[in-house]
């Protein structure tokens, strides 16, 4: 394993009922990256971050992060060793301000201190970054979509990650909310934060991963640059379809935009 490598999945799998919702993959992630990680309805991506965050546990396999392994790690430990994610269906705490509900996290999530004092210090820079300082007293089931998805955000930022993991962080959100929220994670990303991004929009999948992850019936099919991805034959058959392979001004467009 390489020196910037930071989290190395081992051939991990996991099966429910009978069926393989993830079937040997393996793949790393290092320092600083963007990756996305596609594939049909059913496909095994919010499984394979189920696994890496260990809010479930493979049948087989290991996760190594930072050297060390964590396979059989519980959310909470993922949570302080660095490991961060969102999830699909934003569920904040709805009679809890915005504030608290960001303290919460800097205080339980990451333990990095129990003084309220400072978790509410913490709690306010991370609101800032995301740009919710000023919707901080507001209770967080007053807020729109698009901020309930910037307080999901700061929620994982406060835990400190070394790896953030976004599970269709975009769904719901028109033009310009995924231009203000893919700003954001560039940011992030430019913070040294490796990003690992589950998203069924190709032209943000495209603009914003340095590689690609794809996912099929919970099998590993193709993984490099997007470009290479999703010219890749079994990429197109099973997810973009042939109409997408017409496609490649749009293609060219999008990776340099």
């Amino acid at each position: 394993m390489t020196e910037d490598v930071i989290l190395n999945a081992q051939e991990l799998s996991k099966s429910f009922g009978g069926v393989n919702a993830v079937n040997n993959v393996s793949f790393s992630l290092s320092r600083g990256e963007i990756v996305g990680l596609i594939g049909p309805n059913g496909a095994g991506k919010t499984t394979l971050v189920n696994l890496l965050s260990g809010v479930i546990t493979p049948d087989r396999g290991k996760i190594i992060f930072r050297g060390s392994e964590v396979t059989s790690q519980k959310p909470y430990q993922a949570a302080r060793r660095g490991i961060a994610r969102t999830f699909q269906i934003v569920q904040p705490f709805p009679n809890m301000t915005v504030l608290e509900n960001v303290m919460a996290a800097v205080i339980f999530a990451s333990g990095r201190t129990s003084d309220l004092r400072n978790a509410r210090d913490l709690a306010l820079e991370h609101l800032s970054f995301v740009g919710l300082a000023e919707l901080a007293e507001q209770t967080a089931q007053t807020l729109t979509l698009p901020s309930r998805k910037r307080l999901e955000l700061a929620k994982s930022l406060a835990m400190q990650p070394k790896v953030l993991m976004l599970d269709e962080v975009n769904a719901g959100l028109n033009a310009v909310e995924v231009e203000k929220a893919l700003a954001l994670i560039r940011k992030i990303s430019e913070m040294g934060i490796t990003i690992l991004i589950i998203e069924h929009l190709m032209k943000v999948v495209l603009s914003l991963s340095d590689r690609i992850l794809v996912l099929h019936h919970g099998e590993l099919i193709s993984q490099g640059n997007p470009l290479d991805v999703v010219n890749d034959p079994k990429v197109i058959e099973a997810y973009l379809g042939s109409k997408f392979t017409e496609k490649k001004l749009f293609i060219k467009d999008s990776l340099h935009e």
